[in-house]
């Protein structure tokens, strides 16, 4: 292929992944499948991995950043983020409502009603289209530069659109006609400044707080301050694994507003390609106001994310000039809050969930109660520590409720419904084995969580597969979550014919085709059962098992990390590597002398210790090894004398023969050298390897000191 026709098919690529992107994050109506999106997003990374002077600052590659912040910067708002004044009762609106007209001195005003959602504000600045800035809220005047955590959310463009039709982006709940068209004759010029709230969807902030429960850490109490803790992280990577969304809401060009109506506001952002939030009304007097914030007060349950109100908004802007605002608050506008959510039930019973690291959770079955438009039966209680500071008994009346969390929390327990009950009521007890494989579970010191730390126990066994899977891991693709669920579980006998055996009038069951880690390097010779699952055949199944022959011969660090040790991640995984030649090193080590390893504390060494004290982890561990996995450090991780590249900026380019250039990435870092995707003057080292492209040019016209394979390894090595 000529630089040429990859320029072409980078460009094909990016605007079909654009229009993907758009169909999935803005209107929740995707039309292919994820390992396909997976798939156009890998031919545009390896074609500019190959051309990278063609990479472009909006390309969908470029949206997480490789290298955690250290802190944000502070940014001032050209234009003051206020908050709004908030009330709670419908008589309240109609006072306020009062005050707009009076304070207007018009007769009537024309309102947009929006849902609140339950976030937190954030602001992205575009100059000449280009996503340049993002900026959290702070205290309205200054805020957080969180650029590199803006660009991970992927509803949210990296560059403005101008060519979408505008129907497609007006609210579901009125349709105006001719209103919008002036709007959409804006040339995107200049500065421009999007404002919207940034949330997590319900179904993300669920599986955030069962991780949080799972490792022992304080759950969020609610989706705003877990969007607003993810926000501030300053590693981007995680904020990207957790998704945040975000609805648009506000515009302006060069610190002005340039549209007529709010409506227009909102249209021509969804008609430049952001996302916008399609349950709004343009109202024509308060009572339709109201009429739409009890319309969803009721309906609000069954949306994907939470949303805690409506923000009632003057539709004209240059009523909205003329109001003003207070120091704090427009004039103009106002949040209408929801009341709390509460309702009073039995609880009949507690089980016990295992999770994907093992984490035992008490979960409340309860009397089914109706709350918030919907029928609950379960709540968590998180942990034993917990059951035991609400003081709840089986039997028990309790106050449960839901406002702003997804899942209900008991509040209370209703101590004057135990008069003459006494007798009815138990107390709970942590089992000392795990309730889905038997195995004894374990409480380690200053935690609050009970673990089953049974490496093969079937609860863990589908997160876990999905870890060591994973790209960071042994880097096996192709093996999602649906296949994963399929291969552990028992499957059906099917003839030549493709038809069910049956005995004794049920169907024959199979041994489930993975039962642990290792079972994935046997999957080889039981490839006719493979080609049978759902969505698979005989391509997909090679596939994948070539994947998985592949991921034989990754690196010790990935093995380490894909074993889902409490507390081993990514970066714990490449100390051990560094220091232990082997897993078997690693495995028979004590907790004094992981503990003694840099950077190893106690908890964390104990945490080691603990998976490898267990026999079936270290039967796993054989499995493995007679299986042909790599158990061997391939190259030094890290350099136990210091870090001897401070301060030092590296640029990779070309293919290198014996590491990855992920792997080379690895070892440069924990030396304390940073690799970079440009070559620059600050750039002191670019390592080239076969086909390096332009950097290698670039880097010679700057003088940059220019490093073979052989010499960087040389450069690692040293003490």
């Amino acid at each position: 292929m000529t630089k040429k026709e990859a320029q072409q098919e980078i460009t094909s690529l990016r605007k079909l992944i654009r229009r993907h992107d758009e169909r999935y994050y803005v209107y929740s109506d995707p039309e292919i499948s994820d390992y396909e999106y997976d798939q156009l997003l890998k031919s545009l990374s390896q074609l500019e991995a190959k051309y990278p002077d063609l990479i472009t600052p909006d390309s969908p590659t470029q949206r997480v950043a490789g290298r955690p912040a250290d802190e944000f910067l502070r940014y001032q708002h050209r234009r003051q983020m206020l908050s709004l004044d908030n009330t709670y009762s419908y008589e309240d609106l109609r006072e306020w409502h009062q005050r707009v007209l009076k304070g207007a001195g018009v007769g009537n005003v024309d309102y947009v009603a929006e849902l609140k959602i339950d976030g937190l504000s954030i602001s992205a600045i575009y100059e000449n289209g280009l996503l340049t800035k993002g900026v959290t809220r702070g205290d309205g005047v200054f805020g957080e530069d969180v650029t590199q955590n803006v660009r991970t959310i992927r509803s949210l463009p990296l560059s403005i659109i101008k060519d979408q039709p505008a129907a497609a982006v007006r609210g579901n709940d009125e349709i105006v006609e001719n209103e919008t068209k002036a709007a959409h004759e804006i040339e995107v010029r200049g500065e421009v400044e999007v404002r919207g709230e940034a949330f997590l969807p319900s179904d993300v902030f669920v599986r955030i707080n069962e991780d949080r429960a799972e490792q022992g850490l304080p759950l969020f109490a609610n989706p705003r301050n877990a969007a607003s803790g993810t926000m501030k992280s300053l590693d981007s990577k995680v904020v990207a694994r957790r998704k945040l969304d975000c609805f648009c809401y506000e515009l302006f060009f060069d610190g002005k507003k340039k549209t007529n109506t709010h409506w227009e506001t909102l249209d021509w952002l969804g008609s430049a390609g952001f996302k916008v939030n399609p349950h709004r009304r343009l109202c024509r007097s308060i009572e339709d106001v109201i009429e739409f914030c009890a319309e969803w007060e009721s309906k609000r349950d069954g949306l994907a994310y939470e949303t805690d109100g409506v923000v009632i908004k003057v539709n004209s802007i240059a009523l909205q000039a003329e109001l003003g605002a207070t120091s704090k608050a427009p004039r103009w506008a106002v949040a209408y809050k929801y009341p709390a959510r509460q309702a009073t039930t039995l609880l009949r019973d507690i089980t016990v969930q295992v999770g994907r690291i093992g984490t035992l959770t008490p979960v409340a079955e309860l009397e089914p109660v109706l709350l918030a438009g919907t029928t609950v039966s379960r709540a968590s209680l998180h942990n034993e520590d917990q059951i035991k500071r609400l003081g709840v008994r089986i039997g028990d009346y309790v106050l449960i409720e839901k406002s702003g969390e997804i899942i209900p929390q008991v509040v209370r327990v209703i101590e004057s419904r135990r008069e003459g009950r006494e007798s009815e009521l138990r107390d709970f007890v942590m089992p000392t084995h795990c309730p889905v494989c038997g195995e004894e579970v374990r409480r380690l010191p200053g935690e609050v969580a009970w673990r089953c730390v049974n490496a093969t126990c079937r609860s863990k066994l589908e997160g876990g597969l999905r870890l060591f899977a994973s790209r960071t891991a042994m880097r096996i693709e192709g093996l999602g979550e649906a296949l994963i669920e399929q291969l552990i579980v028992a499957q059906p006998k099917k003839d030549k014919r493709g038809e069910v055996v049956l005995q004794d009038t049920r169907p024959l069951l199979l041994p489930p085709l993975v039962q642990d880690f290792a079972d994935l390097y046997r999957l080889k010779d039981r490839r006719d059962e493979l080609i049978n699952l759902e969505r698979m055949g005989p391509k997909s199944a090679d596939n994948l098992l070539a994947q998985i022959e592949e991921s034989r011969n990754r690196d010790l660090l990935h093995l380490i990390y894909g074993l889902g040790i409490r507390h081993v991640g990514e970066r714990t995984a490449q100390i051990l590597a560094g220091a232990f030649e082997s897993i078997d090193e690693l495995m028979n080590a004590s907790a004094e002398q992981l503990a003694g390893v840099f950077e190893i504390g106690e908890v964390i060494a104990a945490s080691i210790a603990d998976w490898f004290g267990e026999l079936r982890n270290r039967e796993l561990i054989e499995r493995l090894k007679a299986a042909g996995l790599n158990t061997r450090r391939q190259f030094q991780h890290r350099e136990t004398t210091g870090r001897t590249l401070d301060g030092k900026q590296f640029v990779l380019t070309g293919k290198l023969s014996t590491l990855s250039r992920e792997d080379a990435k690895v070892m440069i870092e924990a030396r304390g050298g940073r690799v970079t995707s440009s070559v620059t003057k600050k750039t002191d080292y670019i390592a080239a390897g076969d086909d390096p492209g332009s950097k290698l040019d670039r880097a010679r016209e700057l003088g940059i000191n220019i490093l073979n394979e052989d010499e960087l390894m040389e450069l690692l090595a040293r003490k």
